[in-house]
């Protein structure tokens, strides 16, 4: 081999490793979690509250290293959590029988003992959300309220990605998109079914994240 072909094969090494620690992506499986709310309709009522299923969810992220310094490593990253379907259940037959969501939030992540095999992060960020609702009230006839909602959200995360291989690695992830909430209420004549403008939606999950 030509002294020009060994830089060739050294330099195009070095590239692709450095490569490596620059991009990354992501898939977790986890649960969304909302609280149970109280309705406004009846507080009479026996059950005056809407609860919202904990329903299987997944979460994409891509990510791309800005800087770093030391111990800390700053990147860009785009979290995109789906939660397809989640049950609603109340007494009322005035709400949709289920709804699901899609948050994309651009944010900046900070990573801890960066580039070392076990590293924590925080991330912090705003964007888009869309609520999907069903044309079915909770237990019969159709549902008058929208079928789709969109709002924007605030994201708050926090994980831990894990690096047992060079390029494979876990990530468990927490994730709270502060988002405008769904409209639930299948009634126009009636007042609002929660009164509530904003609600906190936790993402937990845990999955795969690749380095390339």
């Amino acid at each position: 081999m030509s002294a020009k072909r060994l830089a060739f094969l050294l330099l195009s090494v070095f590239v692709a490793s450095g490569i490596a620690q620059v991009n990354q992506l992501s898939l977790t499986v986890g649960r969304t979690f909302i609280g149970t709310q109280s309705l406004q309709n009846d507080p009479t009522s026996l059950y005056p509250r809407v609860h919202f299923g904990d329903e299987t969810s997944f979460a994409f992220n891509y990510a791309r290293l800005l800087k770093s310094r030391g111990m800390f490593g700053l990147s860009a990253e785009l979290p995109v959590a789906v939660a397809p379907r989640i049950d609603l259940n109340t007494y009322l037959n005035q709400i949709p029988k289920d709804i699901g969501v899609l948050f994309v939030t651009p944010s900046v992540r900070v990573n801890f003992f960066h580039e070392q095999s076990i590293t924590p992060w925080a991330s912090v960020g705003a964007g888009w959300t869309r609520w999907r609702q069903s044309k079915d009230l909770n237990y019969f006839d159709n549902s008058s309220a929208p079928t789709s909602v969109n709002t924007y959200a605030i994201q708050f995360g926090a994980g831990l990605d894990v690096w047992p291989w060079h390029r494979w690695g876990i990530r468990t992830e927490f994730r709270d998109f502060y988002s405008g909430t769904p409209d639930l209420n299948a009634n126009p004549s009636l007042p609002a079914i929660t009164g509530r403008s904003r609600q906190h939606n936790f993402y937990l999950g845990i999955g795969a994240i690749h380095r390339f």
